[in-house]
C-alpha cells in the first residue's frame, strides 16, 4: 500500500496550474495529464465505475459491502489544477525529514521559510516537512487532498471492513472558481460529501463568504484642459471619488475572522474612460446586502453629482455562504468532529475567508463542508506540508467512513 507522501510527490511534479483568461473547460488542457493518471491509478486499485470526462472530471466509487447497502453514499472531493498566483511548473519540493522547527532556505531562490512569518513551525519541529524550492509554489492546494482520498480508498479496499457507498470525484479549475460548473451530481452518486481543500490537520470548515464581483464603468467627458472650465469631466477622478466614498477599514487587510470588506483588485482609467473592479465579501447574509447597498447608493449620488451615465455599476454574484445548508446537515460536521476524535485530531472550527466548490455543490443539493489536508501558506512559495500532516488527513478519511458505517 503506497503512502499518501509517495503519491504527493509523484503528483506535484505534474503540472496542472488553471487558467483564469480561458473560456475552455477544463481551463488548461494539461489538467488532463494529471486527470488520466489518477482514473489509471483507480482502476488500478479496484475502484469501481472509473469515468474520465472530456471536460477533465474523474469519477469513481466503492461499493458498499454486504449488509452495508443502506447506509447513506458519502463522497469526498479534491481538485486537480493548482493556482494561478505563483509559478506551477517544475515543481521541486525539498523533503526535510526531522525538521528542526527553525529557518528553511528554499533552494537557490533567496526566500527563507522562517518562524518569524510563520509561527506555527516550531510545532511542527521533529515531522519530516515537505517545502518548495521558493521557485514554485508546492501544489499541496490541491495534491495533498488528492493524494489523501486515493490512499484512503486503498486501505479501504484492502481491509474490506463494513462500510456504505463511497464516491470519489477530482475536478479541474476549482482556483478560479469554475470547478462546480460542469459537475455530474448523478454520476457522482453521494448523498452528501466532503471537499479535501483545507489547512492544518483538525481544520473543518462550514462558513464562507458571500461573494460578489462589482464592476464600476465610468464615462468622463474630455476636451483641452486649456477651456475645460465646467465642461471637463475626468473620468479617474471620478473613480478616485468611487473608492474616498467606501469605509478605509473594511479592505482585507484591516479584516480578519467574520469581518467582510471591499477589496478594490483593479484600476484603470484616464479622462476619458475608467474602470474599477471590486470584490465584496461578508459571512453574514444582511451585511452583505448591506455593502452592495452602499455601492449602488454611490452610483446613484455620482450620477446625480456629474449626470446621469457617468457611472454604470455592474455586480455578479459568485457565491453564497453555505452555513444555511450545513446547519441543515449538521451531521457532516458532527461526524467529522467524532472521527477525529477517534485519530487524536483536535477539531478547529474556523470560518473560510473566501469560498470554496463546497459553497456552489452545498446549494446545487450536495451538502459539502471542508476538511483539512494538513497543508499551510497556499499559493506561493512558502507553501508547506508534513508527511505526518498527510498521514493524518488519510487517516481521517478511513474514521469518517467508519463512524457512518457504525451508526
Amino acid at each position: 500500500i503506497m503512502k499518501a507522501t509517495e503519491r504527493f510527490l509523484n503528483y506535484v511534479k505534474i503540472y496542472t496550474t488553471s487558467d483564469p483568461q480561458s473560456k475552455t473547460v477544463p481551463s488548461s488542457a494539461r489538467q488532463f495529464a494529471l486527470a488520466r493518471l489518477l482514473a489509471d491509478e483507480m482502476e488500478a486499485l479496484g475502484i469501481s465505475d472509473v469515468t474520465g470526462t472530456d471536460n477533465c472530471y474523474v469519477y469513481g466509487n466503492i461499493p458498499a459491502t454486504p449488509g452495508c447497502e443502506n447506509i447513506p453514499a458519502i463522497g469526498f472531493i479534491a481538485h486537480l489544477d493548482t493556482s494561478p498566483d505563483f509559478a506551477g511548473q517544475n515543481v521541486n519540493p525539498q523533503v526535510i525529514p526531522d525538521y528542526d522547527g527553525g529557518e528553511i532556505r528554499l533552494g537557490e531562490s533567496g526566500r527563507i521559510l522562517s518562524p518569524a512569518q510563520f509561527p506555527h513551525l516550531p510545532s511542527l519541529k521533529g515531522r519530516t516537512l515537505i517545502s518548495t524550492d521558493g521557485a514554485t509554489l508546492l501544489g499541496a492546494d490541491d495534491k495533498a487532498g488528492v493524494s489523501e482520498i486515493l490512499t484512503a480508498c486503498e486501505r479501504i479496499l484492502a481491509k474490506n471492513s463494513p462500510h456504505g457507498k463511497i464516491c470519489v470525484a477530482f475536478t479541474p479549475d476549482e482556483e478560479i472558481g469554475r470547478g462546480a460548473d460542469h459537475f455530474d451530481f448523478e454520476r457522482f452518486g453521494a448523498e452528501f460529501a466532503y471537499t479535501l481543500y483545507g489547512g492544518e490537520e483538525g481544520e473543518i470548515n462550514f462558513e464562507n463568504f458571500n461573494a460578489s464581483e462589482a464592476m464600476f464603468e465610468i464615462n468622463g467627458f474630455n476636451v483641452h484642459p486649456g477651456s475645460a472650465k465646467n465642461v471637463m469631466r475626468n473620468a479617474s477622478l471620478v473613480a478616485f471619488e468611487i473608492n474616498a466614498m467606501l469605509p478605509g477599514a473594511e479592505t482585507p487587510r484591516d479584516t480578519e475572522d467574520y469581518e467582510g470588506f471591499f477589496h478594490l483588485c483593479d484600476i484603470t482609467g484616464n479622462v476619458e474612460k475608467a474602470q474599477l473592479r471590486y470584490i465584496i465579501r461578508d459571512h453574514s447574509a444582511a451585511a452583505y446586502e448591506v455593502r452592495k447597498s452602499t455601492l449602488r447608493h454611490i452610483e446613484k449620488i455620482l450620477n446625480e453629482r456629474h449626470g446621469e451615465g457617468t457611472v454604470s455599476l455592474t455586480i455578479r454574484e459568485q457565491y453564497a455562504n453555505m452555513e444555511e445548508i450545513i446547519r441543515k446537515n449538521f451531521h457532516l460536521i458532527e461526524t467529522a468532529k467524532a472521527a477525529m476524535a477517534e485519530i487524536g485530531l483536535t477539531p478547529i472550527v474556523r470560518p473560510i475567508r473566501g469560498g470554496t466548490d463546497g459553497a456552489r455543490l452545498s446549494f446545487d443539493g450536495l451538502p459539502c463542508p471542508n476538511l483539512c489536508t494538513g497543508g499551510y501558506a497556499w499559493h506561493g512559495p512558502y507553501e508547506h506540508i508534513t508527511a505526518e500532516g498527510l498521514e493524518a488527513c488519510t487517516q481521517l478519511i478511513e474514521a469518517i467512513v467508519r463512524q457512518y458505517a457504525a451508526e
